[in-house]
């Protein structure tokens, strides 16, 4: 088996290891799970140490660049989706939460098995939540409750990165792309409406809630234009992933008894195959223009 050895720190300093190297590797020596990449090794060698995983050379992001529209054929991104979910809820039954999910940390190896990587902002969570700090997941995979200033939050943050996720792999583009947190909100707040005490009951205690926000009303048509095309069930799981209220926000144990995910294959679709159909469908479309030209 291939490995890549990875994460090289440096470690004669005087602060020593840094506490986020020091954290993926405990978190990834107590989690065995299919869909999470496997951390083989531990080296410390001289002034660095190196930390040895399982080698898989594309992510997510990549494989989604590769792609028509950038967007996954439907089996795909529904077995994506469940082997996600899959990984989730076995990190949250262990009381770990991921906090930085986004295409890039996604590892896709060619036979359509999908893992969790770079778990460097990922900690245990404890009950009752303790204050975490603000900074935590790429702005467009963020979490409402995080953008406005929660310091206490759970595995439902997670699930909404996830659910970003969902609609980008089926629809082709991230579903909401803001350059600031202000931005990002409001793109929410454009397709979910702003959440109000009523839709959220306690927003208004949030740091960074204004009363003062625009108004906008839950938007179903911008929803489906933006998820274009799911289908109706899938778009019924997303909403529940992509509920306001973390409370009631769909869990990913939860997630995987949805309708949507009941035809699901149980061996994942091959992605090798998907990329060489899309090589061939290239060089034939190459071959139609070198022959058009040569006509000319």
């Amino acid at each position: 088996m291939l490995k890549r050895v990875s994460h090289v720190y440096p470690t004669g300093d005087n602060e020593g290891v840094p506490s986020t190297c020091i954290r993926e590797i405990c978190l990834l020596k107590d989690l065995n799970h299919r869909n999470i990449v496997r951390l083989y090794d531990v080296i410390h060698s001289g002034m660095q140490l190196y930390l040895v995983f399982e080698f898989i050379d594309r992510d997510l992001k990549s494989l989604l660049d590769k792609l028509p529209g950038k967007r996954l054929p439907a089996k795909h991104a529904k077995s994506f989706l469940w082997q996600l979910l899959q990984a989730l809820a076995y990190c949250h039954t262990r009381r770990v939460l991921h906090r930085d999910l986004k295409p890039q940390n996604l590892l896709v190896d060619n036979n359509g098995v999908i893992k969790l990587a770079d778990f460097g902002l990922a900690r245990n969570f404890s009950i009752p939540s303790r204050v975490y700090t603000h900074e935590v997941v790429t702005l467009w995979y963020r979490a409402p409750e995080i953008l406005l200033g929660g310091r206490y939050y759970s595995t439902a943050i997670d699930v909404w990165s996830l659910g970003c996720i969902f609609s980008e792999m089926v629809a082709g583009v991230p579903l909401f792309a803001g350059d600031s947190e202000i931005d990002q909100l409001f793109k929410i707040f454009k397709i979910l409406g702003t959440p109000s005490s009523e839709s959220w009951p306690g927003v208004e205690k949030l740091q960074d809630y204004k009363k003062s926000f625009p108004k906008w009303h839950y938007n179903e048509e911008a929803l489906m234009a933006a998820t274009s095309p799911m289908s109706e069930d899938g778009v019924d799981l997303l909403k529940e992933m992509l509920r306001y209220q973390p409370e009631t926000r769909i869990t990913a144990k939860t997630a995987l008894g949805h309708r949507y995910l009941r035809d699901v294959l149980m061996q994942p679709p091959e992605v090798a195959s998907l990329l060489n159909a899309q090589t061939q469908t290239t060089t034939s479309r190459e071959s139609v223009s070198e022959i058009d030209s040569s006509e000319l």
